[in-house]
């Protein structure tokens, strides 16, 4: 959800169910597009790129590929850089097109080419402000090929709420809507999504098949469990088929993995002192199965907690890098959600933090060798489109190797 978003007068409403209990918002909708427009459902009703633009109804389907079908891809890396390590680029909430996403890729750029860097990470929310209408639609092209030319290596992406949205921006209440991004990367050659959740390992830095991964990447869809309005599919329900098989799949990833750091990409975080709290009380809701983030709590603390060394999430437009604690079980939670919107300014939470910013915009970069996981966070000048060095973190010791945490 974006800052100014609007927030569900009750947990779990369907869209249609919202929009009863807020006859102001149904009235402005009904104002201006018509009666029809509360009729549409899944229909196109998008807001614009700029946070408060007006929504508007797009035609279906008659958009432009973006890249020619099996398109050649960026490689994976198969050593690491000059400096011994995996360096990767890690951004989130990133796709309005606007001038906020311009300067923080610009500024990337630069430090990419001085780090080495050989993977990105797109944490969700990469198509403001409902993704993308086909998975050839020209917003690809503007608000992810066309900012990130240069950051020339594959991207990690995941999915967030408003590349799921319904008929309310930012509700994650069709989830379906996600697979035109999966069928996007059939056609780009930086877009990796293999499938709604996946995972990535990065080889020894003996080389590929000779010993074992220095890093494995477990990408999630959370939006099933922590949309806005409840889900109408049975099939994205929370205890639904979708969530049941995600759930043993990441279960039975993260015991298979040989890889000596393991980070786990959710759009949602587990923990968060941004304006959006933490999962299982976003937005302030503690009940219901979907606005507050309930069972997506329970899948972090039962199945990722003290098996991943790091959460990266976005969903907040934030830069945090919280400390890990006994609740985490040696899991430190990362919030990178600030790649094209800023946040309000002011801690709303006090789990403990290495360092955090709720003003700028920014990015992290990633570094991981067989003897040390580093965070470098960098926020980001708009006028000038400079990348400023703000904080560094860096751990020698697994998650695994902890025996103890404060």
């Amino acid at each position: 959800m974006c800052d100014d978003e609007l927030v569900p007068p009750r947990a779990d409403l369907t869209e249609k169910q919202w929009l009863r209990a807020d006859a102001p918002l149904a009235r402005n909708l009904a104002a201006t597009w018509g009666p029809q427009a509360l009729a549409l459902g899944r229909r196109t009703l998008l807001g614009g790129a700029a946070a408060g633009a007006a929504l508007a109804v797009l035609p279906s389907g008659a958009r432009q590929a973006t890249a020619a079908q099996g398109a050649a891809k960026f490689p994976f890396p198969e050593e690491p850089n000059r400096r011994g390590e995996f360096a990767v680029l890690v951004t989130g909430d990133s796709g309005t097109g606007g001038e906020e996403q311009l300067a923080v890729t610009e500024a990337a750029r630069r430090v990419c080419r001085d780090e080495g860097i050989s993977l990105a990470v797109g944490l969700g929310d990469n198509i403001y402000e409902n993704g993308p209408e086909s998975d050839h639609d020209s917003e690809f092209r503007d608000k992810f090929e066309t900012p990130n030319t240069g950051i020339d290596v594959p991207w990690l992406m995941v999915l967030g709420n408003h590349d799921c949205s319904g008929l309310i921006p930012g509700s994650g209440g069709d989830p379906s809507r996600g697979d035109r991004e999966v069928s996007y990367a059939l056609s780009s050659p930086r877009w990796y999504m293999p499938s709604r959740y996946y995972n990535v390992a990065l080889p020894s830095s003996q080389g590929p098949g000779r010993g074992d991964p220095v890093v494995e990447f477990f990408a999630l869809d959370t939006n099933p469990v922590a949309s806005t309005v409840a889900q109408t599919s049975s099939r994205y329900r929370w205890d639904g088929p979708y969530m049941r098989a995600q759930r043993q799949w990441l279960d039975a990833a993260l015991t298979a993995s040989r890889a000596r750091w393991k980070v786990v990409l959710g759009h949602h975080p587990y923990l968060n002192n941004g304006k959006h709290g933490s999962a299982g009380s976003y937005d302030g809701f503690v009940i219901g199965h979907y606005t507050s983030g309930i069972h997506l709590k329970e899948l972090y603390e039962q199945v990722v907690c003290g098996r991943a060394d790091l959460i990266l999430s976005g969903h907040d437009h934030t830069l945090q890098v919280l400390e890990p604690t006994t609740r985490t079980a040696g899991t430190r939670q990362i919030v990178c959600g600030a790649a094209a919107k800023s946040g309000d300014g002011r801690a709303h939470f006090d789990h403990p933090a290495a360092w955090q910013n709720f003003s700028d915009v920014g990015f992290m970069v990633l570094k991981v060798s067989e003897r040390a996981m580093t965070v470098d966070t960098y926020t980001v000048d708009v006028p000038t489109r400079t990348a400023r060095p703000a904080h560094t973190t860096t751990t020698s010791t697994t998650v695994a190797g902890r025996v103890r945490v404060g």
